[in-house]
């Protein structure tokens, strides 16, 4: 008998959470709000919102979003390479341990439990990064505590270790949503043109869409609108991509206390 009757599915959803032992790690989750006389700090879920956003750029046929993907791919597996080193550094030097002497797990006996909400696969990336950073900030500071290394050599490597995701995060933040889609290329319209003069030159097989990062979603292509030259005018000043599937990223705003410093 033939089925009458359609099944509904919602979407997949599987419950997160990163945990983090050092107040350094908090920090970078958490950014800096801006004030007076000084800047802000964009932190890891300001990232994870871009990416969302870059994500559902990709989906719409923008080819600044699927450019942009490419270059924060590239940024990722470069800090990645660079925090790798320092682990390599660390890992020196704890094994000046002498073998009489056994150094168990440096963990914060209260840490932070933050819940993600991550819709980007290339955020996802950086939350790995800065669970890495996490673990080198807890050895680190087992190594200063057990005279493996000085105060200053301390803080070099913890900084070191926070520019370089950062630097990640202060790249993302310059991505602009255009409004274009490839077929305003082909047709070499104002909306193209405007983008061009906005944003720079595309390499061509960013345009043809035949180099694409390894995470792109497959583009939903929008059906163009009647009044196309309100549209042409609209693009411009878009920053923002159409809603699809996107997602969010959210954390307790709790921190972990400065004890993990002194453990």
């Amino acid at each position: 008998m033939a089925n009458d009757f359609q099944l509904n599915f919602g979407a997949l959803r599987s419950a997160m959470q990163l945990t983090l032992h050092t107040h350094h790690a908090s920090r970078i989750w958490h950014g800096r709000a801006q004030a007076e006389g000084r800047a802000g700090i964009i932190g890891l879920n300001g990232y994870v919102s871009i990416m969302s956003k870059m994500k559902r750029g990709a989906e719409q046929d923008d080819p600044y979003s699927d450019w942009w993907m490419l270059r924060i791919e590239d940024k990722l597996a470069d800090t990645k390479t660079r925090l790798q080193a320092l682990r390599e550094q660390i890992d020196q030097v704890l094994a000046n341990v002498p073998p009489a002497l056994t150094l168990g797990e440096n963990l914060n006996i209260q840490p932070v439990k933050l819940p993600l909400f991550v819709g980007a696969q290339l955020g996802f990336m950086a939350v790995y990064l800065l669970a890495d950073y996490d673990d080198l900030a807890r050895r680190l500071i087992l190594a200063h505590h057990t005279a493996l290394i000085d105060r200053s050599t301390l803080e070099r490597w913890l900084n070191e270790g926070a520019h370089q995701l950062r630097s990640l995060f202060s790249l993302a933040q310059q991505y602009k949503y255009s409004g274009t889609q490839r077929d305003d290329f082909a047709a070499n319209n104002a909306a193209a043109r405007a983008a061009r003069e906005k944003f720079g030159e595309l390499p061509q097989d960013i345009l043809e869409g035949t180099r694409r990062s390894r995470f792109a979603p497959p583009i939903v292509r929008r059906t163009p609108l009647s009044a196309g030259q309100a549209r042409v005018q609209s693009s411009a000043a878009t920053t923002e991509p159409p809603a699809a599937s996107g997602g969010t990223a959210a954390a307790d705003q709790s921190a972990p206390s400065d004890e993990d410093a002194r453990a």
